[in-house]
Formats: C-alpha cells, sequence, structure tokens
C-alpha cells in the first residue's frame, strides 16, 4: 500500500529531525541516517514531495519569501542561495529532489518559535524592549543548536507577529511582543534610546568592577612592597591605587546618573499606563451616562414621589372601607342580638336543675314525699307532646327496687 508507506514514513522523518533538534533536513542526510547494512530506502525522494504537497515540509526559498529588509540587511538572504539546484530542475523539469536541497519542517519549526517565545518572557531579559542577537543566542541555546534554527524560529515569530528585527549601528537588534499583547510594535526611537542607556549601564557596571579590582590589586602590591622595605615603590602603587579609586567613583556616579534615568523612563511607561486607563474609564463612563443629566434626575425623583404620594392615597382609601364595613357588621350584629332576646319567652320551657341530688324512696313503687318535694315544678307551658304521645311514654317507665327508673320494652302481646 503506498499511502500507508507515505503515512509510516512521514512521521518517522519528523521524529527524526525532532530527536536531533534540527527544524530543517534533506535528502543526503536522510540517507545517511536510515542506511542499514550499507543500503538505503527507496522511495524517500518521493516521500519528501509528498510532504512538500502536504504542506509538512517547506523549502527555505519558500519559507523566507516574505522577509523584510532587517532579515535581507541581516544576511539572512544567503537562505535564498541555496535551493538554486532545485529551482533550475524544476526549470528543466526534473522531478528528483536535489540531494542537498533544505527543507524546513513546519511543525518543529513552529515548536522552536514556541519555546523561544517562552524562554524569553521567562527570562530576567523580558523587561528589555530590544536585544542584541548576541544575547538572544545566549539565551536561546538549549533551543535552538545553531544559528539556521534560531533565524528560522525568528521568521515563524515574526509571521506570527510577535517578533520585529532591526539594524542599528551595524549592530543586530530583536525586538519580542510583551505578554498580553496581541502583537510586536515597530522598534520606535524609544526603544533604541532605552537599549542604548541599558548598553551604557551594563558597560558602567562592568568598568567600575573591573577598577575595582584593580584598586585592590594596588594596594595588595603596596602592602606586599612595604614588607619588602620598598616604601618609595609601595607609594606609587598607592597613589595608583587612589587614582583608579577616583576614577571608578566617578564612574559610578555616571552609573547612577544612567539608572536613574532608567527608572523615570520606567515610571514614565507606567504613568502612561495609568493614564490610557483613566482615559478608558472616562470614555467608558461618558458611554455609560449617555443622555443622563441633572434635569432628567430630577424629574424622575418628582415623578416617584408623585406615585408614592398617590399609592399612600389609595392605601387610605383602602383601609376607611374596611373600617366602614366593620361598623356595618357590628350594627348587624346588635340589631340580631335583640331580635334573638325578643324571640325568648319569659319562662324558661325547661325546668330548673336540682342542685342537690334525689333521694329515692325506700318502699317499692312508693314516692316519698321529701323527693316528689323535691322535683322540679311542672312547668306551664306546653312542651309541644300530645296526650297521646306521654301515655305512651308512662307505660314504658316503671320505677326499680333502688328507686331508679328503668326504661323497658312491654312484652308482646300474646
Amino acid at each position: 500500500d503506498w499511502d500507508g508507506k507515505i503515512d509510516f514514513w512521514s512521521p518517522l522523518i519528523i521524529d527524526h529531525c525532532r530527536r536531533r533538534g534540527s527544524v530543517c533536513v534533506n535528502l543526503q542526510e536522510l540517507n545517511e541516517s536510515f542506511r542499514r547494512k550499507g543500503s538505503v530506502p527507496l522511495g524517500l525522494s518521493t516521500v519528501l514531495q509528498s510532504m512538500i504537497r502536504s504542506g509538512k515540509v517547506q523549502k527555505e526559498s519558500d519559507f523566507a519569501a516574505n522577509v523584510d529588509s532587517g532579515w535581507l540587511l541581516w544576511g539572512v538572504g544567503l537562505l535564498l542561495v541555496r535551493p538554486l539546484k532545485w529551482t533550475l530542475s524544476a526549470l528543466l523539469g526534473s522531478g528528483r529532489v536535489p540531494l542537498e536541497e533544505s527543507f524546513v519542517v513546519i511543525d518543529l519549526v513552529k515548536e522552536k518559535a514556541a519555546a523561544l517565545l517562552a524562554a524569553y518572557r521567562a527570562s530576567p531579559l523580558a523587561t528589555h524592549s530590544l536585544l542584541s542577537f548576541q544575547e538572544l543566542r545566549a539565551l536561546s541555546s538549549h533551543i535552538c543548536p545553531d544559528e539556521s534554527s534560531l533565524c528560522l524560529a525568528l521568521l515563524q515569530l515574526q509571521r506570527e507577529k510577535h517578533v520585529t528585527v532591526s539594524l542599528h549601528e551595524g549592530e543586530k537588534l530583536v525586538k519580542f511582543s510583551q505578554a498580553g499583547q496581541g502583537r510586536v510594535s515597530p522598534v520606535s526611537e524609544v526603544d533604541l534610546g532605552i537599549y542604548q542607556l541599558q548598553r551604557s549601564e551594563k558597560l558602567l557596571e562592568e568598568r567600575v568592577e573591573a577598577l575595582g579590582q584593580e584598586a585592590e590589586k594596588c594596594k595588595q602590591q603596596a602592602k606586599s612592597l612595604l614588607k619588602e622595605g620598598k616604601k618609595s615603590q609601595a607609594l606609587r602603587c598607592l597613589r595608583g591605587s587612589k587614582r583608579v579609586e577616583k576614577k571608578a567613583d566617578r564612574l559610578f556616579a555616571q552609573l547612577e546618573t544612567v539608572k536613574g534615568i532608567l527608572d523615570r523612563i520606567a515610571n514614565s511607561q507606567t504613568d502612561r499606563l495609568v493614564m490610557q486607563a483613566y482615559q478608558a474609564g472616562v470614555a467608558a463612563l461618558r458611554i455609560s451616562l449617555k443622555g443622563v443629566t441633572v434635569e432628567r434626575a430630577e424629574n424622575l425623583v418628582d415623578q416617584i414621589q408623585e406615585l408614592c404620594d398617590t399609592q399612600d392615597e389609595v392605601n387610605q382609601t383602602l383601609a376607611s372601607g374596611a373600617l366602614d364595613s366593620g361598623e356595618d357588621s357590628e350594627e348587624l350584629e346588635e340589631e340580631l342580638k335583640s331580635l334573638l332576646e325578643k324571640a325568648i319567652p319569659d319562662n324558661d320551657v325547661l325546668p330548673v336543675v336540682p342542685t342537690h341530688p334525689i333521694s329515692p324512696s325506700r318502699k317499692t313503687g312508693i314516692l316519698d314525699a321529701d323527693f316528689v318535694r323535691s322535683l322540679p315544678s311542672v312547668p306551664d307551658s306546653s312542651l309541644g307532646i300530645t296526650d297521646e304521645e306521654l301515655d305512651r311514654e308512662l307505660s314504658r317507665l316503671t320505677v326499680s327496687d333502688t328507686g331508679s327508673f328503668t326504661c323497658q320494652n312491654k312484652p308482646p302481646n300474646n
């Protein structure tokens, strides 16, 4: 299966380049790397052509086609000279890949570019707006093993708008985008001025340190000469030490001046950021308060107060209506009570309940006189019961031996 072979060799070639730490590959190197028992794999040229068509690798000339004048001044244009054989072979109609033609592995150069940007932002040099190429080489030595890999990684970062390059007084300079920025800004005169001050600061620090060591060396030499009894020579060494110390003091004062200027510049940049934040806040506040005036606010407050007063009046009206309905109900209850009093007769319908216990007669069937007197008086008013009903009820009542009344049913007639 031809597609299966392409799918096998393509990731194998990329992994081989990743292990070597390189971002470029050529056919001759692949033949030597995959040689087994004196034989090289057939079809590697076809695999490279397939990777070119799929965009996994790219000729250096095509990769560096969008370079600006800064790169050309750097001398990176040498990359454009190497693929001359490929161009001639393409014009002559040859489909073979030249052995020494170099190709850029796109995935690997993107990995190198991301690692380089992360290394810069994590280093102390991240506070510097501009870096020299020598400083960048020292910073990326563990990422890009050679200058060619570093240039290709910088080209990729330039495509991603994270890097811009320039040439100032014969010195190659690189500017990275800061964290939080979507793209890098062009190199300005301010950047160049800050870079020169930082370079002067570094040179002054090195010079002051060297003069301090020289002064200390003169003092030690004066002590040695004094021990040997060479007093005049010791005095000359001591005078030389004093001159070196005075020179170091002057340079140290200049160094403090440069540091003060850099501090002021840093503070001014912070102030500029604060001013930008203030301006953004004012613009946002102006937009949010658009159409809001004092007269409109007072009008709204008056309307709210008017509505509150109206609501209070409505509540009072509803409350007064509820009180009136309560008074009407009280009058109705009093009238109903008077009607009930008129309907009740003067004499009680039911007899008064006795307050002392009833003592029935001991004789069976004979009522005791005291018991009779203790009974309540017979009511005068009619209870609504007919005589026939009373006779039937009386016939059902019998008096027990103990004097209590017992209700029993009449035996059925035979």
